[in-house]
């Protein structure tokens, strides 16, 4: 996991360094004070998917290089075979694994999440980003916080939302929550 961490901070200052932008510049685009994305590509913080996103759509660079080191290659179609697919686990509670890496020039980035549950009282981590969001509940339950409002999903339930709101999710009742979730531009 920290290591995960350490090598997205690495690929950020490689981009960074390569299109000769500054931190601030960089931190501008991800809504993010200087300092905070400085540690990021230290590897001493997280940096959310949205943020790589966002880093991503405005450098021209695919969320993947920055994620996983790695291009997209396929046109027509691409496969993700059970268990397989890309995977980062950028915090202890959160793993992710990308069921659409390899394809290129995607309008939809789809993962599994897996979200281990914190304690009796955590603080959800807010979250908005450009387009629309679906989270499909595989197994557990999701708390839910969207625009205000708190919602919670049980197995088979799915939600549809703006991205743009705060959001932010939770695995309820102390067991472990996986989710399909798609982001779309």
């Amino acid at each position: 996991m920290e290591e995960a961490i350490k090598q997205i901070g690495l690929r950020l200052v490689g981009l960074r360094d390569a299109l000769e932008l500054s931190a601030r510049e960089v931190a501008e685009t991800c809504g993010l004070s200087e300092e905070r994305y400085l540690a990021i590509e230290r590897g001493e913080a997280d940096i959310t998917i949205s943020n790589i996103m966002k880093i991503a759509r405005k450098y021209g660079v695919s969320a993947d290089a920055l994620m996983f080191a790695e291009e997209p290659t396929m046109r027509s179609y691409f496969v993700t075979r059970r268990g397989k697919g890309l995977s980062v686990e950028r915090v202890k509670a959160y793993k992710y694994n990308s069921l659409t890496s390899g394809f290129q020039k995607r309008l939809a980035d789809v993962f599994i999440v897996t979200i281990e549950p914190k304690g009796p009282n955590a603080k959800m981590y807010k979250n908005r980003h450009e387009g629309q969001e679906f989270n499909y509940v595989l197994e557990g339950r999701m708390e839910l916080f969207i625009d205000g409002k708190t919602i919670f999903l049980e197995e088979g339930d799915s939600i549809y939302f703006d991205a743009s709101k705060p959001h932010g999710m939770l695995a309820a009742d102390g067991r472990t929550l996986k989710i399909l979730a798609v982001a779309i531009e």
